[in-house]
């Protein structure tokens, strides 16, 4: 069962500075059928204004991965840890028992264009933790693993049962998952056009997957997507 959730009807906001939309419920936008899916909680789809950014803020007990489309992120946080992330980077950050964190844009010129996840963990009240990784060599046609439990693949390791896979394709590419029995997969369209399975997507454009055994994307374009492996579950929540 596949179950297409059209980017239109994200929640949205545009405060000038920051132009966000919401895949579930987040903030002000609050929509109890989307709640999140399996461990998945969040996927905010953020434009953020050149020098603009989000003031120092804490979070708890969440694995917190942020994935940039275009620009670059400038990272401060309570751990000491301070980077710009980049396009082709992944970054990891487990809230654990309370971190607090800034993100602001890098350029004084040019938006950045990013996706933030929140995925919740197996086990809360852990020691807060950070990692940032390059796979910008790594993201072509196919599903490239950028995050799991075990840090397989030179992925981040997140303290949940989850695998999130990235891919970029060009004109004709493909790319296939396996997804064993009683597993749930997300798979988020970031940008272009694709087929899931024979099903059209657009930019924005989200499905749910149950009961499937193999999944399918396709594009005939140029197109960028994240499929979330998660466990599973009897019914589409």
């Amino acid at each position: 069962m596949i179950v297409i959730r059209n980017h239109r009807d994200r929640g949205h906001a545009d405060h000038g500075w920051l132009d966000t939309w919401h895949t579930f419920s987040f903030a002000d936008y609050v929509d109890p059928a989307q709640m999140g899916y399996s461990s998945l909680r969040v996927i905010n789809d953020d434009l953020i204004a050149p020098g603009a950014g989000f003031p120092t803020h804490a979070h708890r007990n969440m694995e917190i991965i942020t994935y940039i489309l275009e620009g670059a992120l400038q990272h401060k946080d309570s751990m000491e840890n301070g980077s710009i992330i980049r396009r082709g980077d992944v970054q990891r950050m487990s809230a654990g028992k309370g971190v607090s964190h800034s993100e602001f844009n890098a350029s004084d010129s040019e938006p950045v264009h990013l996706l933030q996840i929140w995925i919740l963990p197996a086990e809360e009240g852990i020691t807060p933790g950070y990692e940032q990784k390059s796979f910008s060599g790594r993201l072509t046609a196919g599903f490239q693993l950028i995050a799991s439990p075990d840090g397989s693949d030179d992925s981040v390791t997140i303290r949940q049962d989850a695998r999130l896979f990235a891919t970029r394709m060009g004109p004709k590419d493909a790319a296939s998952h396996t997804l064993d029995q009683g597993r749930r997969a997300y798979l988020h369209l970031a940008s272009g056009e694709a087929r899931l399975n024979g099903q059209s997507l657009a930019a924005g454009d989200g499905a749910r997957i149950e009961n499937e055994a193999a999944i399918h994307l396709e594009s005939d374009s140029t197109a960028e997507a994240l499929l979330f492996d998660l466990p599973g579950g009897d019914t589409l929540k």
